[in-house]
């Protein structure tokens, strides 16, 4: 059996450079979990269907099983794992915990980020803005209704600050 072609790559993932030789064909989300021991984006569907991988790109949201490794070279990644700073969790980690917005929890990984790109891209100014900008993000569990209250302590705390 021939071995797949590698290639060299740099990935920038929470600030930190990453050298890896992969097969082109590796997605973002497996190469951040079986390459770089990131295991907290978490693979729901593997079809962009459910948020679980969530992560920001260049601060936008993507379904990282959705895209492929290769394609993200250059550009700057955050994953749940990048968002507290020196043990400091970020504010939507905080809110999420106070407002127990998670039953299971696996999901959770998935719509803190995508909360968070979600305040990046614009400020919702009602619970209805934060359901549709959160719609991407499946809770198996059903705990929107703390998802929401959760999302909605970060805006109404952070008054249009930078996240």
């Amino acid at each position: 059996m021939l071995e797949k072609e590698k290639i060299a790559l740099t990935l920038k993932i929470n600030g930190v450079q990453h050298q890896l030789n992969i097969e082109p064909r590796v997605t973002l989300l497996d190469a951040l979990r079986e390459y770089l021991g990131l295991t907290g984006t978490k693979k729901g569907c593997d079809r962009g269907e459910c948020g679980a991988c969530t992560v920001l790109v260049d601060g936008k949201r993507i379904n990282s099983c959705m895209t492929l490794a290769v394609m993200q070279m250059g550009k700057s990644i955050i994953t749940i794992e990048g968002l507290a700073e020196n043990e400091q969790l970020h504010p939507m980690q905080a809110a999420f915990i106070e407002h127990d917005a998670f039953q299971c929890g696996y999901c959770t990984s998935g719509q803190i980020v995508s909360a968070v790109g979600l305040l990046a891209e614009k400020q919702p100014k009602s619970d209805t803005e934060i359901r549709e900008g959160m719609s991407g993000n499946l809770c198996r569990c059903g705990a929107y209704h703390h998802i929401v209250a959760a999302v909605r302590e970060v805006v109404e705390t952070t008054e249009n600050a930078a996240i």
